[in-house]
């Protein structure tokens, strides 16, 4: 009975402490070789320490729409704003509604945060509609106050169309090449009456009601008046019109303007958006992929466009009301497609990274724009920071006065733990965008408690052992089981609740609950790794073995009766309970 007695502890531990003492080291040493060749020798630091841009967006809703501001819509316009930052690799930023009809986002100073600045409000819709006229984009000239037939107006829109295909040639040669393109939904027979008489379907003007007429004789006027040279007009040229809507348009480089036709393929349908390079021409493009839906829409509609004459057979890419592109096409397409333009890596990556996050449901104004300084921030991290300070110099004194000699371990295990949870956060920064914000440093500063607590349960069920009568050796492997089901159940209860904090809350907090966990974790590691074998090693020193008053673990302080020693040494033979 008494070989099993003799095998039943932890032999790994005891015997060989130094494998997890190497172990541990050589993580210390990969991690922070890794910081160094990441050129991330620091944490990256959030709007709050780093400074920044606060955009305050307010919700603009479509003319007679105003119910669509609600909270459903806010709530998804924040989630998108929120991927579309994230997908362009800022880390950190903070969105979140104020009030009912705004939005407040936080981006930190970083390389991307200007290119976020122009996304989080851009309401992304996209829809593929018929071309059916196209002009230069200056306004045309007006004929004699004489003309009364609207076939004359119309004719010039038509002839420029004809003459000036140049401003979409460039894209439509390019779709057309490639075999394959984006489109918009054509309708059998779309609206007449802004085509020009050398159309076919012109002769169905005069079958039009009056006010069909009326109406298209209000769209040519402002097709005629559209001037597309400025911003500002290019952006109002299609506002307040609606999917189903004939419009005007103008390319977003103003070099041309439209008419187009009722869209029947819009940007829902787009299942991804990735940017890439055309092998052939060595341009920029966006390659999409449509839905199972939106791919029968766009083959069905892609096959009517083959069938028409230049410019009809055309479709526009209209983003957010203005023309992207507007190739032509001559044979149906299906589920996959390209967005062809002069498009430069930034914008073709910019333009994916919004068809692919989707269209914000409402439109937003851009309301005001500050520039957050590090300063404040700064001096509540100094604050901070020397909160911390005196918690842990408090921690170190209270150690040392009750623990003596046990106080070294744990000082030395708060420095390898202090080693590990820097280098991770500075590796996390580059690896998946974690900042480092004034709540993170709060929950680093309550990690400390958390891991000194688990040093002292150890300590304690040491103490406890030599209490009973046993020497410091077994009683360091004896006390290690009970120590170690405490300090897991703790840590996971810890663990736990920064899991639960990080899912249900946004913004700051979770950079709180996310460094609870993480230090949480490596909590776990340092005492099963460091602690434990640092203290198997200790135990065989003299200092420690033989009880030195101040080695925190002297038999007489902890009040141990010698009796009981003698008394287990002379029964422990005799007894085969005991053994």
């Amino acid at each position: 009975m008494a070989a099993p007695k003799k095998g039943r502890g932890p032999a790994g531990g005891q015997g060989r402490p130094g494998r997890s003492l190497a172990l541990i080291l050589i993580a210390m040493v990969a991690l922070t070789g890794g910081m160094f060749l990441a050129d991330q020798p620091t944490p990256r630091l959030g709007i709050d320490l780093a400074g920044g841009t606060s955009i305050t967006l307010e919700a603009k809703a479509e003319p007679g729409q105003e119910s669509a501001i609600n909270k459903t819509n806010m709530d998804t316009a924040v989630q998108i704003m929120e991927r579309r930052v994230n997908g362009l690799g800022v880390s950190e930023a903070e969105v979140q509604t104020q009030g009912d009809r705004n939005i407040i986002v936080n981006i930190p100073k970083g390389t991307n945060s200007a290119q976020a600045r122009e996304q989080v409000g851009t309401t992304a819709k996209l829809y593929f509609r018929p071309v059916l006229t196209v002009a230069q984009g200056t306004p045309t000239p007006q004929p004699s106050a004489s003309s009364t037939d609207k076939a004359s107006p119309s004719a010039k829109p038509s002839a420029s169309a004809s003459d000036k295909a140049s401003p979409s040639a460039k894209p439509s040669t390019s779709a057309t090449t490639q075999g394959r393109a984006v489109t918009g939904a054509l309708k059998a027979d779309p609206t007449p009456s802004p085509k020009t008489s050398t159309t076919p379907k012109a002769s169905a003007t005069p079958t039009a009601s009056a006010e069909e007429q009326a109406a298209a004789a209000d769209l040519q006027k402002k097709f005629e008046a559209l001037d597309c040279s400025s911003k500002a007009s290019r952006s109002k040229a299609s506002q307040g019109t609606k999917a189903t809507d004939t419009v005007v348009a103008c390319e977003q480089d103003g070099s041309a303007k439209y008419v187009l036709g009722p869209a029947e393929v819009d940007g829902t349908d787009v299942d991804s958006a990735k940017a890439a390079i055309n092998q052939q021409t060595g341009q920029w493009i966006v390659q999409m992929e449509f839905t199972d839906g939106g791919s029968k829409k766009f083959n069905k509609t892609t096959g009517k466009l083959a069938q028409q004459q230049q410019p009809q057979n055309q479709f526009a890419i209209a983003l957010d009301g203005e023309v992207v592109s507007a190739p032509s096409v001559s044979q149906a397409l299906s589920k996959n497609a390209e967005i062809s333009g002069s498009f430069t890596q930034q914008s073709a990556e910019e333009l994916a990274n919004v068809l692919s996050y989707g269209a914000l449901p409402l439109s937003f104004q851009e309301q005001s724009v500050t520039t957050v300084t590090a300063a404040l921030g700064g001096e509540q991290l100094r604050a901070g920071l020397i909160a911390g300070a005196i918690g842990l110099a408090l921690v170190v004194i209270y150690l040392v006065a009750y623990y003596r000699g046990l106080a070294f371990i744990a000082l030395l295990s708060l420095l390898v733990s202090g080693i590990l949870t820097y280098t991770i956060m500075s590796l996390l920064g580059p690896a998946i965008g974690f900042a480092l914000n004034l709540p993170a440093v709060c929950g680093a500063i309550v990690a400390i408690g958390i891991t000194a607590d688990s040093f002292i349960v150890y300590f304690e069920r040491i103490r406890d052992e030599i209490r009973e009568g046993r020497t410091l050796r077994p009683a360091v492997e004896r006390a290690w089981p009970r120590a170690r089901r405490t300090i897991l159940v703790s840590d996971f209860v810890s663990f736990l609740a920064a899991a639960v904090l990080f899912v249900v809350t946004v913004g700051k907090v979770q950079g709180f609950a996310f460094t609870l966990g993480l230090t949480t974790l490596l909590d776990v590691v340092v005492v099963f790794l460091f602690t434990k074998p640092v203290m198997t090693l200790m135990a065989r020193t003299k200092f420690f073995a033989s009880g030195h008053p101040w080695s925190g673990l002297d038999p007489k302080r902890l009040g141990a009766k010698p009796p009981l020693r003698r008394s287990r040494r002379v029964n422990a033979p005799t007894d085969p309970k005991e053994a």
